[in-house]
Order: C-alpha cells, then sequence, then structure tokens
C-alpha cells in the first residue's frame, strides 16, 4: 500500500489512463493509499455508484432496519453500529452470514435469500453513510474506561497497605509481606479467606466484594512489586532455623524461593506471622495435610528459629510473570490493523470508532473464545483480561469516528 497527497493525486490522474487498481482517500486526512486487490478480493462495494447505493437503501429498509436502523446507528445493546462500516469487510462478513461461517439467526434470516449484487449493494448504501458519533460512556463502559488490570488492581492494593505495608512489605508484626509469590499462590490464599477455608475477621470482609479478575489482578500487581524482606524483628535463631529447613527445601525451594506455582515463598517472610501459620496447620486452624504433618512435629523454639532463618532471607520476584500490556500498549497494537483511534484506513478492514462498547465487548470475547473464527484475531485476544478487553471497548466507543471516500486511480 502507499499513500499520496492530494498534489499527488492530482498529478497521477493527468499522467494516467485507463482504470486499473482501487484508492481511497480518507476524508479526514486527505491521504491517499492503493490497495492492490489479491486473489479473492471483492471491492465490488467499494466500487459502488449512486444507483447501487439507492438499490442498496430499498434493500436495507426490507430487510435490516428492525435491528441497525435505517441510518445503520443501532440502538439495541449488542446489534453494531453499521453506518460508515468499511465496504469490502462489511461484505465479506455478509457473505459469511449467508453461508454459515458466521452464526447468528437473525443475521442468517435477514440475508439468506439475498443475492450477491443485494448484498453489495446493502453494503455499499451503508458505507455511504455518516459515522456514528461517540456517545458519553455509562455504566460498565465507564468504569471500564478508567484504567488497566494494573492500574485497578493498585487501588485495590492501596487499602491492603495499611496492614500489609507500602507496596506489600510488611512492616507490622504478625501482618504476612505479599511480595515474593507467585500469583497463583497468593490468589488461592486470598480466595480461601473469601469462601472461609482461611479464617480471619479482618480478611474476609476485605475481600468479600472481590471478583475472581479482582483478585487475579491483585495477587499479580504485588508479584511484580520489588521485593524485599518484611521490614520488622525477628526473635529465633537463624543458624538453628537453618539446620531445622533441611525438611522444607523440597517443597518451598533453596533459600526459601518456590518452584512450584502453588506453594508459597519463604524468603524474606514475617517472623511473626511465620510461626502464627504454623501453629494454626499444628492446631487444624488451616488445614494443609502435609503441612499438618510437619508443623505438628515442631515445637514454639523450632519455630522461632525457622521463621527467624527465613525471615533473614532475601525475596526474589517470581520468575516468567511479567507486566501486562497497558491499554495505551494495546490500543497501539490494534491501530496498526485498524487505523488510528479505530479509523481504518484499509477498506477490507472494520473501523472500530465510535462503535458500540457493548458490541465491542461481545466481539472480542468471541475472537477470545473462538466463536468468531480469525486466526489474526485470536492471537491479539488471546492474552486479553476482562478488564483488558472492557478498557479497549470503552477507547474504541469514545473514538470519533471518520468516513472514507472510495475512488478509482486511472492505472498504476
Amino acid at each position: 500500500m502507499r499513500r499520496r497527497s492530494r498534489a499527488a493525486i492530482r498529478t497521477f490522474f493527468a499522467a494516467c489512463g485507463g482504470l486499473a487498481l482501487a484508492a481511497y482517500v480518507s476524508v479526514a486526512s486527505g491521504q491517499v493509499t492503493t490497495i492492490t486487490p489479491q486473489k479473492g478480493d471483492d471491492f465490488r462495494a467499494v466500487y459502488a455508484g449512486t444507483e447501487d447505493v439507492a438499490q442498496g437503501k430499498a434493500v436495507a429498509e426490507q430487510s435490516c432496519v428492525a435491528c441497525h436502523g435505517l441510518l445503520g446507528q443501532s440502538t439495541i445493546p449488542g446489534i453494531p453500529h453499521i453506518a460508515g462500516q468499511r465496504a469490502a469487510y462489511f461484505l465479506r462478513e455478509l457473505k459469511a452470514y449467508k453461508v454459515g461461517e458466521r452464526h447468528n439467526e437473525a443475521m442468517t434470516r435477514a440475508v439468506k435469500f439475498l443475492s450477491d449484487e443485494a448484498l453489495v449493494q446493502v453494503a455499499a448504501y451503508y458505507a455511504s453513510l455518516e459515522p456514528a458519533r461517540p456517545l458519553p460512556l455509562r455504566g460498565a463502559a465507564a468504569a471500564a474506561a478508567k484504567g488497566s488490570t494494573l492500574k485497578t488492581a493498585e487501588s485495590t492494593a492501596a487499602s491492603c497497605a495499611g496492614c500489609h505495608g507500602d507496596n506489600g512489605v510488611s512492616s507490622t508484626p504478625g501482618m504476612p509481606s505479599l511480595v515474593g509469590q507467585d500469583p497463583k499462590y497468593l490468589a488461592a490464599a486470598i480466595a480461601a479467606y473469601k469462601n472461609g477455608q482461611r479464617k480471619d475477621d479482618m480478611m474476609k470482609p476485605m475481600v468479600d466484594s472481590l471478583s475472581d479478575s479482582d483478585i487475579k489482578s491483585l495477587a499479580l500487581y504485588f508479584a511484580l512489586q520489588r521485593p524485599a524482606r518484611a521490614k520488622t524483628p525477628a526473635k529465633g535463631d537463624k543458624e538453628a532455623g537453618k539446620k531445622a529447613a533441611a525438611e522444607c527445601v523440597g517443597c518451598h525451594g533453596e533459600n526459601g524461593i518456590s518452584a512450584n506455582p502453588a506453594t508459597p515463598s519463604l524468603a524474606g517472610q514475617d517472623a511473626e506471622y511465620f510461626v502464627k501459620s504454623l501453629h494454626a496447620y499444628k492446631s487444624g486452624a488451616r488445614s494443609d495435610p502435609a503441612m499438618s504433618g510437619i508443623a505438628g512435629g515442631l515445637n514454639d523454639a523450632t519455630m522461632k528459629n525457622l521463621a527467624a532463618y527465613y525471615a533473614s532471607l532475601e525475596p526474589k520476584r517470581p520468575a516468567n510473570v511479567r507486566a501486562p500490556l497497558s491499554p495505551e500498549q494495546w490500543v497501539a497494537r490494534c491501530d496498526r490493523c485498524h487505523g488510528d483511534n479505530g479509523n481504518s484506513q484499509d477498506p477490507r478492514i472494520p473501523e472500530l470508532a465510535a462503535q458500540r462498547f457493548d458490541y465491542l465487548e461481545q466481539a472480542l470475547r468471541a475472537y477470545q473464545t473462538g466463536k468468531r473464527k480469525s486466526e489474526i484475531m485470536s492471537a491479539m485476544t488471546a492474552l486479553l483480561t476482562p478488564a483488558d478487553i472492557g478498557a479497549l471497548a470503552a477507547y474504541y466507543a469514545s473514538q470519533r469516528a471518520r468516513p472514507v471516500v472510495y475512488v478509482k486511480l486511472p492505472c498504476q
């Protein structure tokens, strides 16, 4: 694809004769992109003339207005705006519904008996309309627009700092540090407080309102913080504790760094909390067959020595834990195909700007689950969290949609 200025286009038209390749000019940018059609490409809706558009309007009045409206601006949750949608993309999707490649009973019923020419015309008609304007984000859309998974988790983590310390490094004896843990273990521990497997009158109300997604995000946030030893005293004999720790290495790792996501790391943990946990396993207040057996054979002095030893070790950030992409980074990836702010510069790729928030969320989830088929989109959505999907949908729903005008270039 190549872009040309308006002046270059005028020169190009003057120099060439005979119609050849497709090109289109963005009203917003004043740029032209020439596209060489590939085998199987269908640009008939892009090239449609005035008569085709008029015929498309007549088809739309019979088959499309009940859901999409005559002006292509939906008022029904989950039904997309189609005004100004890129013509080649729109035609391809209409054909997919007709032949059963996409599954939606209402859409299949609407296009099943339409000829290919009628599909070309209706695609051309809706593509010719002025796109919808972005509406103010409300409710779930407004909440999704506020930030990424980690930003939301950071806000939640702030309420944990009073007990667990800044960034999860405890400075209060008896309160555990949260850094240095695999997010799978930490998420399971938080969930155990929520479902009552772990008993704690303070923790239960703190985590009751967290969804599963919130818990996973919070665990990831603490896993990504810089590890440090708890800023609390340890009263035992750490050398004696080192000797006693020999039977702990198999599960909790060398130097207290666990290699198993389901098993906690012990390095740098608050000593008082460590002892309290062992007592809980010994008494049965916390249930774990392996830990209950081990703790049952420990006396108070050995527990304190183990606690002092592990408290003296340096914690490490869990291996293979990476920060997720921010909404801005995801948008940059999406814009590579869908154009700046979701305004596609290719008639084969859909415009996202000013689309309904609920429809965008629905579409991204469909690609992620395989309900909609696309190798590229399946790969792009595979790593999206629910919060990422919401943030992307909110971003594109709030962008101004810009129409494009398609023209034929005389030659290449």
